[in-house]
């Protein structure tokens, strides 16, 4: 009986997207710099609402202490659209930092 190989393949764009919520900024450091460790060229990081100085302050970590050949290739803003209880809608604020090797 012959055995299929699988050939993992893990290129898929949410692989270096980085989520901030309300751990602790050096969290988020650790994962970002673990992508990069990786291999990775490019690593988003994502924040929505009041995570947002977090993200800010996580890329600057990144950028200033630890990687110096990192830079910011990309900041975008904008808002969603959210439902929360009760069905009222509420406009919700977010960034995304792109940040590249090299």
């Amino acid at each position: 009986m012959a055995e299929k190989k699988k050939t993992e393949n893990t290129t898929k764009s949410d692989d270096n997207v980085i989520f901030v919520g309300k751990k602790p900024a050096m969290s988020y450091v650790l994962a970002v710099m673990t992508q990069f460790t990786a291999g990775a060229k490019e690593v988003q990081i994502k924040a929505r609402g009041k995570s947002i100085s977090r993200a800010v302050d996580v890329a600057e970590i990144v950028k200033n202490k630890f990687l110096g050949d990192v830079k910011v290739k990309n900041i975008e803003i904008g808002t969603e659209e959210r439902t929360v209880d009760g069905g009222n809608k509420v406009n919700v604020s977010t960034l995304s930092i792109l940040l590249a090797k090299g």
